[in-house]
C-alpha cells in the first residue's frame, strides 16, 4: 500500500508538471509567433522623396494603422547627436510601436501624453477613426483639419487600443541609412515585417531640399554627424549620404540578401509611381497583403491628377498635384551646373537605381527625352 501511495503521488506531480510545461510552451509559442497574423510595414525613404504621399496611400486604407515618422521624436529629443549613435534607439522605438506599445514614446515627449504629442498625428486616418476617435468612420477617408479640431484631446492609450484592432501597422521613416540596423526586426519572430524602399531621382530631391533647407537644417546636422560643414556644401554632403544609403540598402537587399530578407523587400521609384500610380500602388498592396478599394482608387487619381505644381509653401503637405509635372520640375528649374554636381555626387546610386544622366542644358530641358531606365517587374 505505501508503494501505491508513493506512485500515485509521483504520477500526480508529473501530471501537474506536464500541465505547467504545456502552459509555458503555449505562452512561449504565442510570444514567438507573429502577433495575431498582423503585418508590419516599414515605408523606408529619405526626405523630399514623395514618402508623405505614399504614407497617405497606406494611411487612408481601412485596414491600416499608420504613423508618420515616429523616429522624429528621437532625433528631436536627442538633437545634438549623430545619426549613427541614434540608430539603435530608433530601431527599438519602431519595434515597440509595431507591437502597438506606444508607452515607449513617452521617453521622448512631455506630459500630457496625447495624440497632439505625436509627430504629424492628424495624417493618420486611424487616429481619427474609432476606437481612437469617433470622428471618421473606418471605411471613410479622413480630413486632417477636422481631425486636428475634434480628436486632439485623446490620450495615447486610445491609440494603442486602436492599433491592436488593425491587421496592418504601417510606419513611414526617413531616418535609416543602412539595412543592417533593421536585421533584428526582420529576425524577430513576433514581427511580420515587410520593407518598401522608396527612392527618387537625386536631382529632384536636391531641388526640393534646397527649397526646404531651413526646415531641414536640424535633420541635416544629424545626418552629417554634427560636423562643421561650409554652408554651401551642406546640401551636397547630405545628398551624398542619402545616395550612399539608398545604394547600400538596395545592394544589400537585392544582390546578396540574407535568408530572413527573402520576399520582404520591395523597391519603388517615385517617378514610376507618378507615371502609373494605380498600377504601382496595386503592386505595393499585393506585396503586403492589402486590397485596393474603389474609394482609395478615386482618391489616388485626384491626388496625382490635380493642378498643383509643388510650391514651397506646400512642401510638407499632401495635396492634389500634377504628378508628372512635379516629378519633372527639376529639369526646368535647376541650373545645369547644379545638376552636373549632383550627378557627380550620386553617380553610383543613379546608375544602380535606373536614372540616366544629362550632359548639357539642352538635353536636360528636353522633356521628350526619358531619363528613366526601364526596370524588371520583380526588381
Amino acid at each position: 500500500m505505501p508503494r501505491c501511495r508513493v506512485n500515485l503521488s509521483i504520477m500526480t506531480f508529473l501530471v501537474i508538471l506536464q500541465g505547467a510545461a504545456v502552459v509555458l510552451f503555449c505562452g512561449w509559442y504565442l510570444q514567438l509567433s507573429p502577433s495575431n497574423g498582423k503585418v508590419h510595414v516599414l515605408l523606408l525613404s529619405s526626405w523630399r522623396s514623395g514618402s508623405s504621399l505614399m504614407g497617405q496611400v497606406f494611411s487612408q486604407h481601412p485596414s491600416v494603422f499608420y504613423l508618420m515618422e515616429p523616429a522624429w521624436h528621437v532625433w528631436t529629443r536627442l538633437r545634438n547627436q549623430g545619426a549613427r549613435s541614434l540608430r539603435m534607439a530608433v530601431r527599438d522605438l519602431l519595434r515597440s510601436v509595431f507591437q502597438c506599445d506606444l508607452s515607449v514614446m513617452e521617453a521622448y515627449m512631455q506630459e500630457p501624453y496625447r495624440f497632439t504629442s505625436l509627430f504629424m498625428w492628424a495624417q493618420s486616418r486611424a487616429l481619427c477613426s474609432p476606437p481612437a476617435c469617433m470622428l471618421t468612420p473606418r471605411n471613410q477617408l479622413s480630413n486632417r483639419t477636422e481631425c486636428e479640431q475634434h480628436c486632439k484631446a485623446q490620450g495615447l492609450q486610445r491609440a494603442e487600443e486602436a492599433c491592436n484592432t488593425y491587421s496592418h501597422v504601417v510606419l513611414k521613416e526617413v531616418r535609416f541609412f543602412e539595412l543592417e540596423s533593421l536585421y533584428p526586426l526582420l529576425q524577430d519572430p513576433s514581427l511580420d515585417l515587410r520593407i518598401i524602399h522608396l527612392v527618387r531621382d537625386p536631382r529632384a530631391v536636391f531641388r526640393s531640399r534646397e527649397e526646404s533647407a531651413y526646415d531641414l537644417r536640424r535633420d541635416s546636422a544629424t545626418v552629417l554627424e554634427q560636423c562643421k560643414v561650409p554652408a554651401e556644401e551642406v546640401q551636397h554632403q547630405v545628398m551624398q549620404e542619402i545616395c550612399r544609403s539608398h545604394m547600400s540598402i538596395n545592394e544589400r537587399a537585392v544582390l546578396k540578401p540574407p535568408p530572413f530578407l527573402k520576399g520582404r523587400y520591395k523597391m519603388v521609384r517615385y517617378e514610376d509611381m507618378m507615371r502609373n500610380p494605380l498600377e504601382e500602388i496595386d503592386a505595393m498592396f499585393e506585396f503586403v497583403g492589402l486590397e485596393m478599394t474603389q474609394q482609395l482608387k478615386e482618391w489616388v487619381y485626384r491626388m496625382t491628377h490635380g493642378k498643383g505644381k509643388g510650391r514651397r509653401k506646400d512642401a510638407f503637405k499632401v495635396i492634389s498635384r500634377d504628378a508628372d509635372l512635379v516629378s519633372q520640375a527639376w529639369r526646368t528649374m535647376l541650373p545645369h551646373s547644379k545638376v552636373k554636381r549632383i550627378q557627380e555626387v550620386c553617380k553610383g546610386a543613379m546608375s544602380l537605381l535606373g536614372y540616366k544622366t544629362v550632359n548639357s542644358d539642352e538635353e536636360q530641358k528636353r522633356l521628350d527625352i526619358d531619363l528613366l531606365v526601364p526596370r524588371e517587374p520583380d526588381q
